[in-house]
Parts: structure tokens; sequence; C-alpha cells
């Protein structure tokens, strides 16, 4: 029993580290369109001042930019239930760590007295291992659903700012201001998208 329990620990080790270590990174990920997403909202303002200083002419800009603006809203709210996931993660990834840390002491203490309460402690161990393992697990679904969510949201992102570079051209004298405006909301979105993608393909998920 203890031969299989170092083992099982020794495999463990290095999962639990290299989760943690892609956590961080996709922490760093969301961080990164977190702030992204601020700098929609300020477009944003900026698009519908200059939408109501073109007048009628840029009426659909106008309704448009207001709409990116509640999509950056909506995708700071979407990305900070995500990182109120990532945080779990952590904390079970650094439970798991410390549980294997003392999982391979008791299997050292119960291979040396095997008649001592060890060995009893061990199997304890294990359950609460197995426990916080599934947890993680949980967790890991959670966050792969929740990026899956985030990730249409931007879809939707996409499409408004495709609208408003065609809705840009119906500005009159304003039409290569909101032009250039309108191009900058669709380069942005495709940030966004470009960096949750690289989270869907993750280790962390894939296992590779």
């Amino acid at each position: 029993m203890t031969m299989n329990a170092m083992t099982t620990t020794t495999r463990k080790m290095p999962r639990a580290g290299v989760d943690l270590l892609r956590i961080v990174k996709i922490n760093e990920e969301i961080k990164r369109v977190v702030s992204v997403s601020f700098k929609i909202n300020i477009m944003a303002l900026n698009a519908i001042f200059l939408a109501k200083r073109a007048g009628t002419a840029a009426l659909g800009f106008g309704v448009l930019s207001n709409e990116l603006r509640v999509f950056s809203t909506d995708l700071r709210i979407c990305m900070e239930s995500l990182t109120g996931l990532i945080h779990g993660c952590v904390g079970e990834v650094s439970i798991i760590l410390q549980d294997i840390r003392f999982t391979r002491l008791l299997v050292e203490a119960a291979e040396l007295a095997p008649r001592s309460g060890a060995p009893a402690i061990l199997a304890r161990r294990q359950a609460e291992n197995d426990m916080h393992a599934g947890k993680l697990a949980k967790l890991r679904n959670q966050l792969k659903r929740a990026l899956e969510d985030a990730f249409q949201m931007v879809e939707l992102g996409g499409v408004l700012a495709k609208s408003a570079k065609i809705e840009a051209a119906y500005g009159q004298s304003f039409a290569v201001p909101l032009a250039q405006v309108s191009g900058e909301f669709d380069g942005v979105v495709e940030e966004i998208r470009a960096s949750l993608e690289s989270l869907r393909r993750s280790a962390f998920f894939t296992g590779h």
C-alpha cells in the first residue's frame, strides 16, 4: 500500500507544479484582456462624442459605439468571474502540493514503522488528496466553460466592430475619422479574440 502511495505521490507532484505555472500564465492573460476591455470603453466614449458631432449622418455609428461600450463592461465582468475561478484553482493546487509533500513524509514514516499510526493517517490523507483533485477538476471544467462563454461574447463584439465600419462610410464629412475609430475597434476586438484563443489552447485544459 505504501509503495502505491509513493508512486502516486511522485506522479502527482510534477503535474500539480506544472498546473500552477499554467494557471499563473492564464491569470496574466486574463489581466491583459481586462486592460484591453477598459481601452474599448474609453474608445467607445470618444466614438459616441464623435458621432454626436457628426449629427444625423452618424446615428447608426453612435448606437453601435454605445453597444461596444456595453460589450466592454460585460466582457470585464466576465473576466472578473474567470479571475475568481482562477483564484480557486490556485488555492486547490496549492493544497494539493502541500498534501503531496505531507503524504510523501507519511509514506516514509510508514515504511520505517509499519505498526505506527502512519498507514491509517496516510489512507485519510490520500482520500483528502483525491477530494482536492476532484475540486480542481471541477474548477477546471467551469473555467473552460466560462472561457467559451467569453469567446462567444467577443464574437459578438467583432460583429459590432465590423458593423461600425459599415456605418462609418455613411458619416459624410466625418466618414474618415469614423472609419479610423471603427478600424481601431476592430483591431482591439481581434486582439482580445487572439488572447482568448490562446487561453482555450492552454495545456491546463488539454493536458498536453
